[in-house]
């Protein structure tokens, strides 16, 4: 009846894991007796597990990434910890099955758990304010995208207590994850929880692209539109043309486990070859549909914080739509070394190669704009040129990895974990956090306490260059990734010095997280209800901090490329409008949680072959859709008075502000 779930698939024997399940479970409860002791039940339902709004949806995508960071450094803090010490004779504290879970975790979670969300909460916050919209294209199916992504966070995160994860590396190439090498549940939580949280994504994409396009405020043509738009669209159409890849991909691995098919498999005509490349004809855009946004972010931080219009508007789209176009045609330099000949890597070194180009210009396009400004060092800036001296370092790694010879020697060595990372800390977790302190006010009405986000900037830029500059040395001396044990005593040293530098990292993240309580106790102090405490340049700072929830009481006209701005040196920032109007609002639902459950039901079934469970899951999630289409009562309008009530005492607070 349970399929091949049994009490035996709670690991017991392991004190690491049952701690870590002990403290999540307590951790849980602790959240439900607080909630209940404030009865902020109802609350949470009607005003945040049901809301459409998408500034709400971009903060609860937020804080899930922040949980999420926190559970896959702790995965890194282990690594590190677990190779500082696994040396000669000493075995360390981890068994190798838990150490190939734990780095087959921490990339997956990083990846599509941490990142991937924090993006898209940044864009979900962000863009309708940018565009002059009062929500994105499909308000509900931005809900769902959510849900179908927290469908799959619960699904990792069950992994852990209930059999467990895969044991194949991130991105779990076969044979290694095919029913004879992985014969337990690990790769099937893995499939599971990729395919529903990657469905939310594709969601996404589709309902951002159409957004930018159709929803754009009168005037705003696309070369009016913020550098973050830009890079938010270029984004999710790499979402929409590289996803579905992800899917097919991962449904034929499927295919191979469950049924017994060969697409990946040497038997019956099978290829493993196959998966490397339709993983990587999908993994090498994932890379940019990271990084792109993050360029948005540092774009706009850089004009806010010099004062200055952005340097080179029209290199930055071209530079931006060119790294789109070319990240889809640079997919085999992640397999110089397996076979597709010199004429192939050679084209495909010299793309990669091509692609650090448009690269180069948005570096020079952000030097130029800090010239000759008055640039303030608040903490976005730090964390921008932060990311402008260790992106550029990863960047000449990543062209020395170009080169095929090159790579033939580092291939599979730390020296191409330490570009990586290089690369995804430096551009797109800097970028993020920047983005995060520099558009907190917009969303919460108050800022972040400066010296506390400086400590945790300078924590972090230390902590990275400890962590991974050793592994570009162990590179070269010839260490290879994946390693619970060695037996080269030279080694050590490096990696002692690696370990600290993810403890300093670790302050860096303790600072964030104290930075928010701090700033919470200080908001009286730190408010900032007129939406301008930076100075910025663009739409999204012409509302309240933080918005209403219908955005703009009238939909505003943009005359130039930088609106607010403009609206400030024609004294109209904050006029109040005219002749108020009833304005069409959607209604908060939860069909989006609950197909997500439905969906979380037939996706942990499908994981442990409960048939009669999945077929449940499946069955609940097409009627709650079918509900879903049915139900006419999907929106509600906003009257006139409420909306000049709202703005009224946006202004009264603006004047006593003032």
């Amino acid at each position: 009846m349970f399929g091949k779930l049994t009490l035996e698939a709670i690991p017991y024997h392991e004190p690491i894991i049952m701690g870590a399940m002990g403290f999540i479970v307590l951790g849980g409860l602790a959240l439900v007796a607080a909630i209940t002791y404030f009865r902020k039940w109802g609350y949470l339902w009607h005003e945040w597990l049901t809301s459409v709004d998408h500034k709400r949806l971009g903060v609860m995508y937020i804080i899930v990434a922040m949980v999420m960071l926190l559970r896959g450094f702790s995965d890194a803090i282990m690594m590190r910890t677990q190779q500082a010490i696994a040396t000669g004779g000493a075995e360390g504290y981890l068994p190798p099955h838990h150490y190939d879970q734990i780095f087959t975790a921490h990339g997956v979670i990083m990846i599509f758990f941490m990142a991937m969300p924090f993006m898209i909460g940044l864009m979900n916050i962000v863009v309708p304010l940018q565009i002059g919209a009062r929500d994105v294209a499909f308000p509900f199916l931005n809900s769902l995208s959510f849900w179908l992504f927290f469908a799959g966070v619960v699904l990792v995160n069950l992994s852990l207590g209930v059999g467990e994860f895969a044991k194949t590396g991130w991105l779990a190439y076969p044979p290694l994850s095919g029913i004879k090498f992985s014969p337990g549940v690990g790769v099937d939580y893995y499939i599971w929880s990729l395919q529903i949280s990657g469905i939310g994504t594709l969601l996404t994409g589709v309902n951002f692209f159409i957004t930018i396009l159709k929803m754009r405020a009168p005037g705003m043509s696309l070369m009016k539109m913020p550098i973050f738009t830009w890079t938010a669209l270029i984004t999710n159409i790499l979402i929409m043309a590289a996803f579905p890849i992800l899917t097919a991909t991962l449904g034929l691995l499927t295919l191979d486990r469950y049924l017994g098919m060969h697409f990946f498999t040497n038997d019956l005509g099978g290829n493993m070859m196959m998966y490397v490349n339709l993983i990587w004809a999908w993994g090498h855009p994932e890379v940019y549909i990271l990084v792109l946004p993050a360029f948005g972010i540092f774009s706009e931080v850089t004009a806010t914080f010099s004062s200055k219009r952005l340097f080179g508007y029209t290199s930055m789209v071209y530079a931006t739509a060119a790294i789109g176009f070319l990240s889809f045609i640079v997919w085999l330099h992640h397999f110089f070394t397996m076979g597709a000949g010199g004429n192939v890597n050679a084209f495909f070194g010299i793309a990669t190669m091509v692609i650090s180009i448009p690269t180069g210009v948005k570096i020079f396009n952000w030097l130029f704009t800090m010239y000759q400004g008055r640039v303030r060092f608040t903490t976005p800036i730090l964390w921008t040129l932060g990311f402008l001296v260790t992106f550029t370092i990863g960047g000449m790694t990543g062209v020395l990895l170009a080169v095929p010879g090159a790579d033939f020697v580092l291939h599979n060595s730390l020296f191409l974990i330490a570009h990586f990372h290089n690369v995804i800390i430096g551009g797109v977790v800097f970028g993020y956090i920047a983005g995060f302190v520099y558009w907190f006010p917009k969303a919460f009405g108050f800022t972040l306490n400066e010296r506390i986000g400086k400590y945790s900037f300078w924590c972090w830029l230390v902590g990275f260059y400890l962590a991974f500059m050793p592994l570009y040395v162990l590179g070269f001396m010839g260490m290879t990734r994946r390693l619970n044990h060695y037996d080269n005593p030279e080694w050590q040293a490096y990696l002692i010095v690696a370990a600290i530098g993810a403890v300093v990292i670790a302050f860096g993240i303790f600072f964030q997280l104290l930075q928010i309580v701090v700033s919470i106790r200080q908001r009286d102090k730190n408010r900032d209800v007129t939406g301008d405490p930076w100075g910025g340049r663009t739409l999204e700072w012409s509302t309240s901090s933080p918005p209403p929830f219908y955005n703009f009481a009238h939909t505003p006209v943009i005359k130039e490329r930088d609106a607010f701005w403009d609206m400030k040196e024609n004294k109209d920032a904050y006029s109040k409008p005219k002749g108020f109007q009833k304005i069409h609002m959607p209604k908060n639902t939860a069909a989006g949680l609950i197909i997500s459950a439905f969906s979380l039901v037939m996706g942990f079934a499908l994981i442990w072959h409960i048939w009669w469970l999945a077929i449940v899951g499946l069955a609940g999630g097409l009627v709650a859709v079918l509900a879903r289409m049915f139900n006419e009562d999907i929106d509600y309008y906003v009257p006139a008075e409420e909306v000049e009530r709202i703005e009224s005492e946006h202004l009264k607070n603006m004047a006593n502000q003032a």
